[in-house]
């Protein structure tokens, strides 16, 4: 996705930020409900009860909207879009959506111009809206005493085409996930996307109801400014690449060249390097916050240099680890073939994960309950939420990258808990991995706590409840397709790896009587009991359902700073690349907006 991106382009961007930032965000459940819906006033619009509009009779205006419904859609709107455009004209009998006796509705008009303005900040496509066609239609609107009906409808329908494309959008994205290797298999709830279009027209005013079809998410919020921020960094040139040379590590020297490159390269993305530098050379001051002053500028700042090269010092190594802590690598301070290789990822490449991950929050249903789940597998983290706040995290281990162990992405609803499990080792696992275990060693069963039971016709391998139990003292059961559940494990060590992708499928948690206690209600000697002493198998239903849901996101925030997750499964390169023209818009995008921002300003 690397293509040219001017200063100019930020500056026509950078303004909608703040039209991005003004989700409405809800204080109570009924409120959030009403913001997710798009019911964000109490007003009510319905279209005008006029009998013509700028001297045309409305029945000729209403036949014109019909016969232009009845031609081809406007090249640049989805055959979806158009499906909406005409359910919504269906919905109002054929009226004019956008239109008063005067003419245009100066401030409805202008709102959703003003919409998709700023849906650049939410990593869409522009290209995909009639926005050239738009300006150009509403001009002739009000630059014309008389305009036709035909010339009406023109204007009239695209604004609707425009509203639909841009609704659709902000409600279940731009890009089905079964197009580029998601394996998604959340609802993103389609078929919701009609009546949210309705009710979102109909509430007033509807700067705020549009708005509002954007996830209710403090996170997306926060990573439509990171998508700006890093804009700006492309537009500034970007980090340079370090240049490729030995593996180095604290205390260990290097080229001065290098180094350098490594600090600068550091410092672009934010990361301030801490210590004072013991070269002469004056240090070269970065903006707040650790911001670059300027991608490109020649970095003056040394380490101490000696006759082998420079020092890779303890300020530098602190640094790296902070790198690798962000970008899903095991920390260990030092520049290794893969942190080098994280370090030289293109700026522009970082701008798309942040577009891509916007819009994997869009594929999400915006209402996921009072209480649930939500596990993101790139950053090995569970965290349970209650009435919209975390109550609950922990780590997590998630499936291997391999031989179908990925973890995929889904949802359901936890309904049991059972305590000192069995593990009712799978068909699979049985004939790949423990069959030629035993074959080797016929005492494997009885020195791992396993047995053969009866399955219907077939023999299984199960393991025993107890301290061998790869299930570890508790499982948590949400039914779903894949097989895949919540469980504890004996190996707690592997919870402190920085990557912990070592599972069958199934996630491992680091807390798991903690979590018993939060979703059953129950006291911590009662589920210590259960867990230490209490019967084997022992099955516990939940007094309600909690929705679970797998995500997969790779760039996501944690304590106000934006993270880069481990891309485990290798889904990002696609969802990328489809998502490209909107992390980076086009010139003609960027002069296609600035044509609208005239005329919505007119």
């Amino acid at each position: 996705m690397k293509r040219k991106f001017t200063r100019m382009a930020v500056v026509l961007l950078a303004p909608l930020t703040l039209l991005a930032a003004c989700t409405v965000r809800g204080t109570d459940e009924q409120q959030k409900k009403e913001t997710a819906q798009g019911e964000v006033g109490r007003g009510a619009w319905s279209p005008a009860s006029v009998t013509e509009v700028k001297g045309v009779p409305i029945l000729a205006l209403k036949t014109a909207i019909e016969q232009t419904l009845a031609g081809d859609h406007p090249g640049t709107v989805s055959n979806d879009a158009w499906v909406h455009t005409k359910r919504l004209y269906a919905r109002y009998q054929q009226s004019p959506l956008w239109m008063g006796d005067d003419g245009l509705d100066k401030d409805r008009a202008e709102a959703l111009m003003n919409a998709l303005l700023a849906a650049s900040n939410d990593g869409l496509r522009i290209d995909d809206y009639p926005v050239a066609e738009l300006t150009q239609a509403i001009a002739v609107v009000r630059n014309t005493k008389r305009p036709t009906a035909e010339q009406l409808a023109s204007a009239d329908v695209l604004l609707t085409a425009a509203y639909a494309s841009l609704g659709e959008d902000l409600l279940v994205g731009q890009v089905s996930p079964k197009k580029v290797g998601q394996s998604w298999h959340i609802d993103a709830k389609d078929e919701n996307v009609d009546s949210a279009l309705v009710r979102t027209l109909g509430r007033l005013p509807l700067d705020k109801s549009i708005n509002a079809m954007r996830p209710d998410d403090e996170e997306y919020a926060a990573l439509q400014k990171e998508l700006v921020r890093y804009r700006e960094l492309v537009a500034k040139g970007g980090w340079q690449p370090v240049p490729a040379g030995k593996p180095v590590k604290k205390g260990q020297t290097d080229s001065p060249r290098r180094l350098d490159a490594l600090r600068a390269r550091l410092e672009a993305e934010g990361i301030t390097i801490a210590g004072p530098s013991s070269s002469p050379a004056p240090s070269t001051d970065s903006s707040a916050g650790g911001a670059p002053s300027g991608a490109k500028a020649t970095p003056t700042r040394r380490s101490s240099t000696a006759a082998a090269g420079a020092v890779f010092d303890e300020g530098l190594a602190a640094a790296v680890a902070q790198f690798q802590a962000r970008h899903g690598i095991a920390v260990d301070s030092s520049v290794g073939i893969e942190t080098l290789n994280a370090l030289n990822v293109p700026t522009e490449y970082r701008l798309g994960q942040i577009a891509a991950n916007l819009e994997r929050h869009r594929w999400m249903p915006r209402e996921l309950g009072s209480r649930y789940v939500y596990v993101n597998v790139p950053a090995f983290r569970l965290t349970a939420y209650d009435s919209g706040k975390s109550g609950l995290e922990m780590k997590v281990i998630v499936g291997q990258e391999f031989e179908d162990k990925a973890t995929p992405v889904f949802s359901d609803s936890m309904e049991f808990v059972v305590f000192r499990p069995f593990w009712n080792i799978t068909p699979d696992i049985q004939e790949k991995e423990i069959a030629p275990k035993v074959a080797s060693d016929p005492g494997y069963l009885a020195a791992n706590d396993m047995e053969y039971f009866k399955d219907g016709g077939a023999t299984r391998i199960r393991q025993k409840p107890g301290p061998k139990n790869s299930l570890g003292f508790v499982k948590f059961l949400f039914p779903n397709d894949f097989n895949i559940y919540l469980h504890d494990t004996p190996n707690h060590e592997l919870f402190d790896k920085d990557v912990r992708a070592f599972s069958h499928g199934c996630i491992r948690l680091e807390k798991p009587a903690e979590l018993a206690q939060w979703v059953l209600g129950w006291d911590q000697g009662r589920v210590g009991q259960a867990m230490g002493e209490g019967q084997d198998n022992q099955q516990v239903k939940l007094p309600k359902k909690i929705p679970v849901y797998i995500a997969y996101g790779t760039t996501y925030m944690r304590d106000g700073q934006l993270y880069f997750g481990n891309d485990l499964y290798h889904r990002d390169d696609q969802l990328v690349k489809a998502i490209a023209e909107g992390a980076l818009p086009s010139e003609r995008a960027v002069q296609a907006i600035e044509a609208l921002r005239k005329i919505a300003a007119g």
